[in-house]
């Protein structure tokens, strides 16, 4: 039975869905633990209610981002993790902690990338005037907001939107697409080949609208 530990700063509701489709399709993995970087991520309290152990790394208490993730790693280590879930977690990770977890780090980034990495990557689609926005689970590089992509969707950007009409109809798609990518890592379909993931012999393709 593969671990998983969540990182979360905030209200976690990509943690959730995870936890929620992990129990409802039965996953043979145990969300092992949620960590927080922030003391009061609303999210530690949801993951306390299902059960799921909480623990805090507080970011605010260490010099340096290096001795944050020394921390922070042998708190997921403490866990035995399998994989390492960046759901809402608001910290640039250190080289040293991604290579520690290669291919065990997933993250979810709210733009089809490599398009528009970094923050407010809902105006910036706007701004550019593209027909079609969505989200992207990959594995975590050092690079920030690059890494091979596991699974993308879609939505259709309409007249009329604006940053929070499209934050909203993207949410609703990544509570299916995270747990979906994560579900395939805990069952084994995950194969790493360069920049490419395969799933099953080919590679994924979900960015359906």
């Amino acid at each position: 039975m593969k671990k998983i530990v969540i990182l979360i700063s905030g209200r976690g509701s990509n943690m959730q869905a995870i936890v929620q489709a992990s129990q409802a399709q039965q996953w043979p993995a145990q969300i092992a633990a949620v960590i927080s970087n922030k003391p009061d991520a609303a999210g530690l309290a949801y993951a306390a209610s299902q059960g799921i152990p909480t623990k805090v790394v507080d970011s605010k208490s260490f010099a340096s981002r290096e001795d944050f993730d020394t921390a922070l790693m042998h708190a997921i280590d403490n866990y035995q993790a399998d994989l390492v879930v960046l759901a809402g977690f608001m910290r640039i990770l250190t080289p040293d902690f991604v290579q520690h977890y290669e291919n065990r780090i997933m993250n979810i980034h709210p733009s089809l990338l490599p398009s528009f990495v970094g923050l407010h990557t809902h105006q910036q689609a706007l701004d550019a005037g593209v027909k079609f926005h969505g989200a992207t689970v990959h594995f975590v590089t050092a690079e920030l907001d690059h890494g091979p992509i596991i699974d993308q969707a879609c939505v259709r950007i309409e007249h009329g939107d604006d940053e929070n009409s499209l934050a909203s109809k993207l949410l609703v798609k990544e509570h299916v697409l995270y747990p979906r990518a994560v579900r395939l890592f805990v069952e084994g379909k995950l194969v790493v080949q360069g920049n490419r993931v395969i799933v099953n012999g080919s590679e994924a393709d979900h960015c359906a609208i």
